[in-house]
């Protein structure tokens, strides 16, 4: 199943309040694993970039004033997404925004039908646990070393690692690996080995009985026994 997994970086907290989207970043991924085509973009958002938003994600006003408008390079968003089911972090902070741009030039928005939360995932596994996604790259050994900042595609690259530990992680390598396992079994040929009958000459079978001459020898020695056992 294709699935994509993208995060944003806006001027804010609330789209109702005038805050835009500044960055998406999208990780295409099929049954679970990356293949390697993504979606990045900056926008310019038309307005000044408040210092607690861009101590964040380090994205100022200067760098996004040439970038291009939401509108201009939306629809190849659109292209990029399709209709597949779409991985977010607090999706629906994510989804919000997406949806804000979409309305601003009078385009549908995305359906909320698909939308993943891995928030919403990760707090059924580990209920009480810290659910941000610095805190579960830690609980799932997840290197983010070389990340200094919030950025939407770098965040998206981590969350897809953090999906697939969510959704089972590398116990599905093992399984992935065992049902090849099992496929290559399968279609091997089953080898019997069967044991030919010897094609030299046989040998008589020995007699199992006592000849006479044995039998009197037996006679004579039973004759010698004072006071047997068996009376």
């Amino acid at each position: 199943m294709r699935e994509i997994v993208f995060d944003t970086e806006t001027t804010g907290l609330d789209p109702k309040t005038g805050d835009r989207m500044v960055e998406i970043g999208c990780i295409e991924m099929v049954n679970l694993v990356p293949t390697g085509a993504t979606y990045h973009a900056y926008f310019n958002p038309e307005r000044d970039m408040p210092a607690g938003a861009e101590a964040v994600h380090g994205l100022s006003a200067a760098f996004l004033s040439d970038k291009p408008l939401f509108r201009e390079v939306a629809q190849e968003l659109l292209d990029f997404i399709g209709d597949s089911p779409l991985v977010a972090h607090n999706a629906g902070f994510d989804f919000g925004f997406l949806n804000a741009e979409l309305a601003l030039i009078a385009m549908e928005p995305v359906c909320t039908t698909r939308m993943v939360d891995t928030v919403a995932i990760a707090r059924k596994r580990h209920p009480g646990a810290k659910l941000s996604l610095d805190a579960l790259c830690s609980r799932y050994g997840i290197d983010r070393g070389h990340r200094v900042k919030h950025g939407a595609l770098l965040d998206a690259e981590l969350l897809a690692q953090v999906y697939v530990e969510l959704k089972g992680g590398r116990q599905i390598g093992l399984e992935l690996a065992a049902e090849a396992a099992m496929a290559e079994i399968a279609g091997e040929q089953t080898i019997v080995a069967v044991r030919k009958a010897p094609t030299g000459p046989r040998r008589e079978p020995r007699p199992h009985f006592a000849s006479q001459a044995e039998l009197a020898r037996h006679r004579e020695f039973m004759a010698g026994i004072e006071n047997p056992l068996w009376g």
